[in-house]
């Protein structure tokens, strides 16, 4: 599978952490957001899952996102299934061991972000973190999207 879509085929961008819970969490909501700034809600699909989700996303993580105008209370963290992570073209992971290279096919970028664990992390940290995200997210969105 190659990381370039066809024409009828959206951009599929997943990210994974063990959780689901906070760094993924964090991903998918600049993720969405870059989606919708740069008017590519036809091309660009997101997926997001843990390897062993939690019930909720971490309270520091819905602080911190509603800091700047992301309300991630409603999100329930879910499991990723090996076939949807295989339908991307992109697979972010959080430095986490998340995925067993074994079973990634042929043709899927995986990239890990190499992130801390935000779980009880102080909310100075996880400020941190989300910033950090922010900047791979818009990044990953820059390699293959032209619109400003």
């Amino acid at each position: 599978m190659s990381t370039e879509p066809s024409s009828t085929e959206p951009h599929r961008i997943a990210f994974i952490c063990v959780q689901n819970a906070g760094r993924s969490q964090i991903s998918t909501a600049f993720a969405e957001r870059e989606r919708e700034r740069r008017g590519l809600e036809a091309e660009v699909e997101i997926l997001t899952g843990g390897t062993n989700p939690a019930d909720h996303v971490h309270e520091e993580v819905r602080e911190v996102m509603a800091e700047v105008g992301v309300d991630r209370s409603g999100r329930v963290p879910r499991k990723i299934t090996i076939s949807e992570r295989n339908s991307c073209g992109y697979v972010a992971t959080m430095g986490c061991s998340t995925l067993d290279v074994g079973d990634v096919e042929e043709g899927v970028d995986v990239r890990d972000w190499a992130l801390i664990d935000l779980d009880g992390k102080d909310l100075e940290d996880v400020r941190e973190s989300r910033d950090e995200i922010e900047r791979h997210v818009v990044a990953l969105f820059d390699e293959f999207s032209s619109a400003p």
